[in-house]
């Protein structure tokens, strides 16, 4: 017998373990354990974009954020999309697509000796919608950009890693 109120010792163990308000003793630590949820999981919020400003050498400005990238077939080889939404006119936006091949990133792979990483990649992609920002190659209205690719081929490549000294 011990000095608890006649129980045994083991017993007085197992009746004293921390329990919730509930009742709940795998639930009891401050109430709410890292494997008990008071809430259900919130979904994910949309990503934010950051707009950025680009004033091209034709005179207009542009604004332009990144929207997203797919890996996709182009004339039957592989080849990475990077979609960017671009408004020339602060009212509409439109998406303009610019396709790297994957023939030319590993052309210059091959001659480099190591491949280009995912930020470089993305990088020769920003560079290529600088470079038809600059050249007038970017309409100004969403209608006129339903279909325009701009193309990342083995010659541009080479230009464009040129110009970020790569």
């Amino acid at each position: 017998m011990s000095r608890h109120g006649g129980l045994p010792r083991a017993e007085l163990k197992s009746s004293t373990q921390p329990k919730s308000r509930s009742g709940n003793a795998a639930c009891a630590f401050i109430d709410i354990p890292a494997s008990c949820f008071n809430n259900s999981p919130m979904t994910r919020p949309d990503a934010m974009r950051r707009v950025k400003s680009y004033s091209a050498s034709n005179g207009y400005v542009y604004q332009y954020c990144f929207y997203e990238v797919n890996r996709i077939t182009h004339e039957g080889g592989p080849a990475g999309e990077f979609i960017y939404a671009i408004s020339a006119n602060r009212k509409t936006t439109f998406p303009l697509r610019i396709v790297v091949l994957q023939t030319a990133l590993e052309a210059w792979g091959q001659a480099n000796g190591r491949a280009l990483t995912s930020s470089e990649e993305y990088a020769v992609a920003k560079m290529r919608l600088f470079q038809a920002f600059d050249e007038g190659e970017v309409p100004v209205a969403a209608p006129s950009a339903e279909e325009l690719r701009l193309l990342v081929d083995e010659s541009r490549l080479e230009d464009l890693l040129r110009m970020l000294n790569i």
